[in-house]
C-alpha cells in the first residue's frame, strides 16, 4: 500500500503531500474492509439499502425512495455512482436513468458515514443503520425541513426493507462547536456527550460517500494542536478544503462527559445489561486514566499511521476489550473480567458450542475461537452461554448477583468521581437523584417488593410445570414453597424449592412477575391446611395477569422525581380461606346473616392480600389478617394516595362463598372512602364491621386510624374536641337504624344544633357544637320547655362569652345559629324522621334562674371550682369538698315543698384552664355534665 511502514509527519519539517495520500489511502483501505464485513452481515435487501444510500442522496428522482421535491438539497460532494449501484437503482425502478451532473454544481452533501455497530465483530441481524448526514453549513431553514422529510420517507422505505434506518443530519460547522438539536445515534443520551461520541464516531464510522475526515490527516501527538495543524493542511494547500470536512478533535474531554456517558449506560444496562455494561466499563477505564486519558480512537488512528491494518486488530470492540481488559487485570478485579468476557461473547452471539452451518467459518467464529482460546474456556462455558435463551430461574438468579454488584459498583464509581473531580454540571444533580431512584426501583430490596430477577438476562423464564407446596419452616410457621417440575409429596424432599415464601399472594405474584408461570405451565398443589384449590389457583393466576400485565411500561423521569404512587391495586379477598367454613369465629346470626347474602357482608372479610404497582415500577404485597384486615388495608391505601393527582385503578376480587357480593361491598367502601379523602380539607370516615367501629381521620399523606370497639367508646370519641371542622362521612352501611346516622348525617359546620328524642319517658339529648363534636345526655322528659330552654340559656352563654373575645366586627360573623330537631318515629322500629324545630321561648313565670361556674386551674393539676347560684358565690377555697352540699343546700331553701327536680348549669367560665386559648363548645358542655352531675347528687342526698 505504501512504501513506509510507519508515517509520521512533522508539521515543522515539511508535509509530504505523497505521504497524506497514503494515509488517505490506508484509513479508505480500513474502511473497505469494514464496509465489506458490514454486507456480509446484511440480507440481500439490507444490502440494497446500503449500497443505494449514497445515490439516493445524489439525487432527486421522482420514482426512487425518500424524494420530497425538486428543491431538496441533493449533491454528495465528489461522489459518482458505480455500475453495481446504478444497476441496483434500476432493479428498484426500471425507468430510472442516471445522468451525471455537467459543470460545477452545488453539492451541499458533504459527507455520509454509518457510525456504531456496522462492520464490527458485534454487528447482527438486528443492527441499526446510524447515518450521519453531513450537510452544509448555511442551509434555509425550508431546505433543512425538506432534507428531514426526506431522511423521514427513507427510514420508512428502509422498514419496508428489512432494515432499521436512522438518519441524523450534522452541521459540521455548529457540530466542532458542541451545538446540536437532537440525538445523533440511536443510542444517544443528548448533548452532554459530545466528545465521547466523537471518539465513538471516529473509531467506528464507515464513510459512504462524499468528504472524507480533516481528523484524518492529523497525527494523535498533534492532536493538542489541532486547530493550528488543520489550518496549515489547509491553507498551505496540502489537502483542498472541498475533499474534508472536520469535525473536531479529542485533544481534551471535559470531566462532566465521563459522569454523562456512565449515567446513560447505567440507565440503558437496567433494561439491556450486557451491551451497556461493556461500554460501562470502558467509561470507568477512561475515568479511571483522568486526567492522563487517551481515547481508542486515537489509538486506532496511531495504529493506521503506523500502518496496522489488520481489521480483527482494529475492530471497534476488539480494541475497546482490550483496553477495559487491561483495567480490570491492573486491579485483580477477576469477577468483573470474567463478567466483561460474558458480555462480549453474549453481544457477538456466535454460539461456539455448535458447528457452523456454512461451509466454512466466519471471520467473527474464527475471531471469538482465538479470544475465547486465550481465555482458556472449556466446552461447559460455551454450551452454558449458548443455551442462555434457555436460561430458567436458577441460572438467572445466579447472573443476577453479578450483573446488580456491578450496576451497584458503576452508579458509586461515577458518585465518588463526580464528588473527587467537583463536577458541577446540569447532570450532576437532577440526572444523578433520578438514575438512583430508577436503580432503586429495578435492584433495591424491600419489605414486600416483589424482587425482579430477569434483568434483560434471558429471553423466556416460563416453566412447563411447577408444584405448589404448603408447608412449615424450621421456626414450625406456615410457608409456602415452589418446585420444578410436577412432584408428589414422597419425592419433595429430594429437591430444593426455586422459592419459599411465607405468604401465597407474594410467591405467586414473583412468578407473576418475571414470567414463571405462564398460560402453559401446570401448577400441582399440594395446599397443606390451607383451603387452596386448584380452581381458585387458576382463578388467582387469571387474575394476575389481567389485572398487572406485565413487564410494566417503561417508567418516565418524571415519575421518578416524584415519590412512589399507586398505579393499580389489586385486593384479593379471603385467598384460601373460606369464611363460612365451621372453623371460623362467627355467631349464629352472623352465619344467618351471612348465608342469606344481607347487603353488609364485610364482617366476612377476614383476610385480604394486596397488590401495588406503583409509579416506579415497583410490585409491592401486603397482607391483612385479624383483627382488622378490612380496616387496616383501607387505612394503608388511603395513606399511599398522593394528596393531588390521579388515582390508582383499584380492583377487587373474591374467588370464595358470597365472593361477588363481598369484593364490591369492599370495593364500595374504598371508593367511597377516597372519595371523602379527595374533597377539600380534612375529614373523618367511620367504618363498622360487627359491632366494631373504625374512625378514619382523612388528611392526606396522614391516615390516622382509630379503632372503637362498640358503641360506648364511639360515642366517647365523637365527643372529642378537635377545634377544627371535618366533616364525618359513614359507610354506606355504618349504624344503620340508629338515631346516630340521621344525626350525623344532619351535620352542618359553624353552627350549633341539638337533637332530641323522646321515649318511654326519657328524652335523650345530643348536640353537634360547631366543629361536629358530638355531647349526649339522658334525662327524665317532663315537657320540651323545660327539658330545652336551661340548654338553650346554657348554649347562648357559652357562644356569647367567646365573641367578646374578638373584635366587634368580627363577633358579629361568629356569631353561630342554634338550631333544633326532634327525632321521630311512626311506628316501633319504622325508620326514624327528623322535624326542625322552633327554639323554646323562655316564659317570664318559669321559675329558673341563673347557676353560674367558674373552673380555675389549682395545685396538683387539680381545679378549682366556683359556684354562683342566683348571685350568691360558692367557693370550693371556703367550702372545700362540702361544695356542692352547700350548693344543694341553697338551692332546696329557694325551692318549694323541698322539691329535688334536677338543676342545670347556664353560664360556665373555662377561660382560665385555657391559658388564653379558644375553646370549644363540646368542652364546655363535657364540663356543664360534670358539674351537674355532681349538684344533683348532692341534692338527692341533702
Amino acid at each position: 500500500m505504501s512504501l513506509y511502514q510507519e508515517i509520521r509527519p512533522v508539521l515543522e519539517e515539511g508535509i509530504d503531500r505523497k505521504e497524506l495520500a497514503a494515509l488517505r489511502a490506508r484509513f479508505i483501505a480500513v474502511n473497505s474492509g469494514r464496509l465489506e464485513r458490514a454486507r456480509l452481515g446484511m440480507s440481500a435487501r439490507q444490502q440494497a439499502v446500503l449500497r443505494l444510500l449514497p445515490l439516493l442522496f445524489h439525487v432527486n428522482h421522482p420514482i426512487l425512495p425518500g424524494y420530497v421535491s425538486g428543491t431538496t438539497p441533493a449533491g454528495v460532494s465528489g461522489y459518482e455512482p458505480d455500475p453495481d449501484t446504478l444497476a441496483e437503482a434500476q432493479r428498484l425502478s426500471r425507468s430510472f436513468t442516471y445522468r451525471a451532473v455537467r459543470g460545477k454544481q452545488a453539492q451541499p452533501i458533504h459527507g455520509l458515514f454509518l457510525m456504531g455497530s456496522l462492520g464490527t465483530v458485534a454487528q447482527d441481524e438486528h443492527s441499526d443503520l446510524d447515518v450521519w448526514v453531513c450537510h452544509a453549513p448555511g442551509l434555509a431553514e425550508s431546505q433543512l425541513d425538506e432534507l428531514a422529510r426526506k431522511c423521514a420517507q427513507l427510514e420508512t422505505w428502509a422498514e419496508a426493507q428489512g432494515c432499521e434506518a436512522h438518519f441524523f443530519l450534522i452541521d459540521p460547522d455548529r457540530f466542532t462547536q458542541g451545538a446540536r438539536d437532537a440525538k445523533l445515534t440511536s443510542d444517544d443520551c443528548g448533548t452532554t456527550q459530545h466528545y465521547l461520541l466523537l471518539d465513538e464516531f471516529y473509531r467506528t464510522a464507515i464513510w459512504l460517500g462524499g468528504r472524507t475526515p480533516l481528523w484524518w490527516l492529523v497525527p494523535d501527538y498533534e492532536e493538542h494542536r489541532y486547530e493550528a495543524y488543520a489550518a496549515t493542511l489547509l491553507d498551505k494547500r496540502f489537502v483542498r478544503s472541498e475533499e474534508v470536512l472536520d469535525l473536531g478533535n479529542l485533544g481534551s474531554i471535559p470531566t462532566g462527559e465521563y459522569l454523562g456517558a456512565g449515567l446513560w449506560q447505567l440507565y440503558k444496562a437496567i433494561e439491556a445489561p450486557y451491551k451497556s455494561l461493556f461500554k460501562l466499563l470502558l467509561v470507568e477505564a477512561y475515568a479511571n486514566d483522568y486526567p492522563h486519558i487517551r481515547c481508542l480512537s486515537l489509538d486506532f488512528k496511531r495504529a493506521v499511521y503506523a500502518n496496522r491494518l489488520e481489521l480483527d486488530e482494529l475492530d471497534p470492540y476488539i480494541v475497546a476489550y482490550r483496553r477495559i481488559e487491561q483495567y480490570l487485570v491492573n486491579r485483580a478485579d477477576h469477577e468483573r473480567l470474567a463478567l466483561l468476557r460474558r458480555c462480549l461473547y453474549l453481544k457477538i452471539n456466535k454460539p461456539l458450542s455448535r458447528t457452523p452451518t456454512g461451509r466454512s467459518k466466519s471471520w467473527k467464529h474464527c475471531l471469538l475461537e482465538r479470544l475465547t482460546a486465550d481465555w482458556k474456556w472449556d466446552g461447559r462455558q460455551f454450551a452454558q452461554l449458548d443455551g442462555r435463551s434457555q436460561w430458567k430461574v436458577r441460572r438467572v438468579v445466579e447472573e443476577r448477583r453479578a450483573l446488580v454488584n456491578e450496576l451497584t459498583y458503576g452508579y458509586r464509581f461515577l458518585c465518588e468521581f463526580a464528588r473527587r473531580q467537583q463536577i458541577t454540571c446540569s447532570i450532576n444533580g437532577r440526572d444523578f437523584g433520578v438514575l438512583g431512584r430508577r436503580l432503586h426501583a429495578a435492584i433495591e430490596r424491600k419489605a414486600g417488593k416483589i424482587e425482579a430477577i430477569n434483568l434483560g438476562i434471558a429471553p423466556d423464564l416460563a416453566e412447563h410445570s411447577l408444584t405448589l407446596v404448603q408447608g412449615y419452616d424450621a421456626a414450625d410457621d406456615v410457608s409456602w414453597a415452589l418446585y420444578e417440575g410436577s412432584l408428589n409429596a414422597r419425592r419433595l424432599s429430594d429437591f430444593s424449592p426455586l422459592k419459599r415464601s411465607r405468604e401465597l399472594i407474594p410467591l405467586l405474584a414473583w412468578c407473576h412477575r418475571n414470567g414463571v408461570i405462564d398460560v402453559s405451565t401446570h401448577v400441582a398443589v399440594h395446599p397443606g391446611d390451607s383451603g387452596l384449590t386448584e380452581g381458585e389457583l387458576f382463578a388467582l393466576l387469571t387474575e394476575l395477569r389481567q389485572a398487572l400485565p406485565m413487564p410494566p411500561q417503561t417508567v418516565p423521569d418524571e415519575a421518578l422525581l416524584s415519590p412512589a404512587m399507586p398505579v393499580r391495586v389489586l385486593l384479593l379477598i379471603n385467598v384460601g380461606v373460606d369464611p363460612l367454613s365451621p372453623a371460623q369465629p362467627l355467631s349464629f346470626d352472623e352465619l344467618s346473616d351471612s348465608l342469606g347474602l344481607g347487603s353488609s357482608p364485610e364482617h366476612l372479610v377476614l383476610s385480604i392480600d394486596q397488590l401495588t404497582l406503583n409509579s416506579w415500577g415497583e410490585l409491592i404485597a401486603t397482607r391483612y389478617e385479624n383483627p382488622a384486615p378490612l380496616a387496616d388495608c383501607l387505612r394503608d391505601y388511603l395513606q399511599a394516595l398522593p394528596a393531588q393527582g390521579a388515582r390508582p385503578n383499584l380492583q377487587v376480587r373474591c374467588f370464595r362463598n358470597a365472593g361477588v357480593s363481598l369484593a364490591r361491598r369492599v370495593e364500595t367502601v374504598f371508593l367511597d372512602a377516597q372519595a371523602a379523602l379527595d374533597e377539600p380539607g380534612e375529614s373523618r370516615y367511620l367504618l363498622q364491621i360487627r359491632q366494631h367501629f373504625h374512625m378514619l381521620d382523612l388528611a392526606a399523606g396522614n391516615i390516622r386510624h382509630t379503632a372503637l370497639n362498640d358503641m360506648a367508646a364511639l360515642l366517647e370519641h365523637l365527643g372529642e374536641a378537635h377545634h377544627t371542622h371535618r366533616p364525618l362521612r359513614l359507610d354506606r352501611h355504618a349504624l344503620e337504624g340508629t338515631d346516630l346516622a340521621v344525626i350525623l348525617g344532619q351535620a352542618r359546620a359553624h353552627c350549633l344544633q341539638v337533637f332530641y328524642r323522646v321515649q318511654n319517658g326519657l328524652a335523650e339529648v345530643t348536640v353537634l357544637d360547631e366543629f361536629n363534636s358530638l355531647w349526649r345526655q339522658q334525662q327524665v322528659f317532663r315537657d320540651e320547655q323545660s327539658l330545652l330552654t336551661p340548654l338553650l340559656r346554657f348554649l347562648q352563654t357559652v357562644s356569647y362569652r367567646r365573641t367578646t373575645q374578638l373584635p366587634f366586627e368580627e363577633s358579629r360573623l361568629a356569631a353561630m345559629d342554634i338550631l333544633f330537631y326532634r327525632l321521630l318515629s311512626a311506628a316501633p322500629n319504622s325508620p326514624l324522621t327528623l322535624e326542625r324545630r322552633p327554639a323554646p321561648r323562655e316564659q317570664v313565670s318559669n321559675p329558673f334562674y341563673d347557676i353560674q361556674a367558674i373552673v380555675e386551674p389549682g395545685e396538683r393539676g387539680r381545679s378549682q371550682v366556683t359556684l354562683y347560684c342566683n348571685h350568691q358565690e360558692f367557693s370550693s377555697l371556703e367550702y372545700g369538698a362540702e361544695l356542692y352540699a352547700a350548693v344543694a343546700h341553697y338551692i332546696l331553701a329557694q325551692r318549694r315543698g323541698n322539691e329535688r327536680y334536677p338543676c342545670y348549669i347556664t353560664d360556665l367560665d373555662l377561660s382560665g384552664l385555657q391559658g388564653g386559648g379558644r375553646t370549644q363548645t363540646v368542652q364546655h358542655l363535657r364540663y356543664k355534665t360534670q358539674l351537674e352531675t355532681a349538684i344533683n347528687q348532692a341534692l338527692q342526698s341533702a
